[in-house]
């Protein structure tokens, strides 16, 4: 590297062992972090930003999101880390565990003068049969309710308190059945989560409906309408400038009035329209909302608050796709379209106050194809707890569907890949079969981790699995008795897709950073 020098003497370069060390060291510190955090009886973590903020979180994916990383390996494998959980949702913590178990059990044979190449080569092949052991080990099943109940639950307690796990179970898993169509994908889009800083976390409820941010901007009009025709419609209710400079010229006052008059009739005959369509369709005991995208103005709001119209303006976009969705009908762009057969129907819509906030509640539709997860909690912390907690949750049950298979969880495959490898490396020949049971190893990282974060020893631990592996029992951790338990009757279930991209995501990272032999960082030229 004379010739970087030459060209920039004030680079920063590491050679050689080094380098490799310093990659290793790196991987090791990262794995320190997240190792406590790991599985339903994990610790958490305090992040405390530069203004003095605080958060709560036991989520690989957040931590390694929010905490500021200097070291550029760990970098490296934190931004490799959290783009997992970008595409499956989950497996960030265990990804960055199971690369910095792999360089450190490296690390021994490197010492040995093994050299990195010849163990790059073995986790490759270590990668292949432990996916061959992924496709043997996950158990194809019919994804009925039981089942997502089951995966949402092992993901949930893994990030927040087991009681409010267990309600969130509930509440995901319902979501996702709402918005599933026959044939179609399924777009999580469609379940909205929205917050309010409101009572305890336990009152968390899933809304088959909407709920909008904002309420009516009137004070006659009403907050509570039973068997609701719901108008959604993209008509401008209010005055309107003129898109070029125009100037009026009048005669007289009366001249004056009269251009007023004829301006204002312009607005208020969709208004009208808008009321002849309620007269219409609405019996007694029936109610009228109307959801415009674009404004009313206080004139117009008067004329529907008399007809005991409620009225949203304003709406946001992504409101008015999903509330046609949720209740029915089609979004109107013209007065000319006001027909009965645009309307959508829910059987009860509440207008809550809360502090200065305003929050309408849509509910009682027939075919929801758009749902609502509202969040309570009485801070800031629990509300963001809850609110990744859920994002997992939706996640997992979501790749459930999907995938149509999942794996037993508890450490039970990461114990049955070890027995596949360490039957593998004792049929391999040659020097390649050291980076296989590198990788072997470096699996038992999570058992172990489950095991030691619930208070049990982690040898223990493992000879008990094993033993029980040997008998063609596939068993994981018990993490409330340290014993082994057959994870397809506790119905503890990883998802497959997660596993496998953690198998490929932690084998090739670790093999590209075992290849690294010069770290260069660039310094400002002279």
């Amino acid at each position: 590297m004379a010739s970087v020098k030459k060209l920039n003497p004030n680079a920063d370069i590491t050679r050689s062992s080094h380098a490799l060390l310093m990659n290793i060291s790196a991987a090791k510190g990262l794995q320190s972090v997240l190792r406590s955090n790991l599985g339903p009886k994990g610790t958490m973590k305090m992040l405390v930003g530069g203004a003095g903020d605080i958060k709560l979180t036991k989520d690989g994916n957040i931590l390694l999101h929010e905490m500021q990383i200097q070291h550029p390996t760990a970098s490296l494998i934190a931004r490799a880390a959290t783009a997992q959980d970008d595409i499956t949702g989950d497996g960030t913590s265990s990804s960055v565990l199971i690369i910095g178990e792999a360089l450190k059990q490296c690390e021994r044979f490197l010492s040995e003068n093994v050299h990195p190449r010849v163990l790059a080569d073995g986790f490759d092949a270590a990668r292949a049969v432990a996916l061959k052991t992924l496709d043997a080990v996950k158990l194809e099943k019919t994804v009925d309710k039981e089942l997502l109940l089951s995966v949402a639950r092992t993901s949930l307690r893994t990030k927040v308190p087991q009681k409010i796990a267990d309600q969130l179970t509930e509440i995901v898993t319902d979501a996702v059945l709402c918005i599933q169509q026959p044939d179609l994908p399924l777009d999580l889009f469609m379940v909205e989560v929205m917050t309010m800083q409101h009572r305890a976390a336990t009152d968390t409820r899933l809304v088959k409906g909407l709920v909008l941010d904002h309420g009516p901007r009137h004070p006659r009009m009403p907050t509570k309408l039973e068997n609701c025709h719901i108008l959604t419609c993209n008509i401008s209710l209010e005055f309107e400038k003129s898109e070029v400079n125009a100037g009026f010229f009048y005669r007289s006052a009366a001249h004056r009035q009269e251009l007023a008059d004829a301006e204002r009739k312009f607005t208020d005959l969709k208004v009208k329209k808008i009321i002849e369509l309620k007269r219409e369709v609405c019996k007694p005991g029936e109610g009228f909302v109307v959801v415009n995208m674009k404004g009313i103005d206080p004139v117009s709001l008067d004329m529907l608050a008399n007809e005991n119209i409620l009225a949203l303006r304003r709406a946001k976009r992504r409101n008015m796709e999903r509330l046609t969705l949720s209740s029915g009908g089609s979004a109107v762009n013209s007065e000319e379209g006001l027909t009965p057969d645009v309307l959508g129907f829910a059987k009860e819509v509440t207008v809550h106050t809360l502090g200065e906030e305003k929050f309408t509640f849509v509910e009682g539709v027939a075919n929801p194809r758009s749902c609502t997860i509202l969040i309570k909690g009485p801070d800031g912390h629990t509300i963001a707890q809850i609110k990744d907690a859920v994002r997992d949750g939706l996640r997992a049950v979501k790749n459930t569907v999907e995938d149509k298979c999942v794996v037993p969880g508890g450490g039970a495959f990461e114990i049955a890949a070890h027995r596949a490898l360490m039957a593998e490396f004792a049929q391999m020949k040659g020097r390649t079969k050291l980076g296989v049971q590198a990788f072997a190893d470096a699996l038992l990282i999570i058992p172990k981790t489950l095991a030691a974060n619930s208070g049990f020893d982690p040898q223990d631990t493992i000879i008990s699995l094993m033993e029980e592996h040997a008998d063609g029992h596939c068993v994981g951790v018990d993490v409330y008795t340290g014993e082994p338990f057959d994870p397809d009757m506790e119905g503890v279930y990883d998802n497959y897709r997660v596993k496998r991209q953690q198998l490929q995501l932690s084998s090739i990272l670790a093999s590209q950073l075992l290849l690294v032999d010069e770290v260069m960082r660039a310094g400002k030229s002279a």
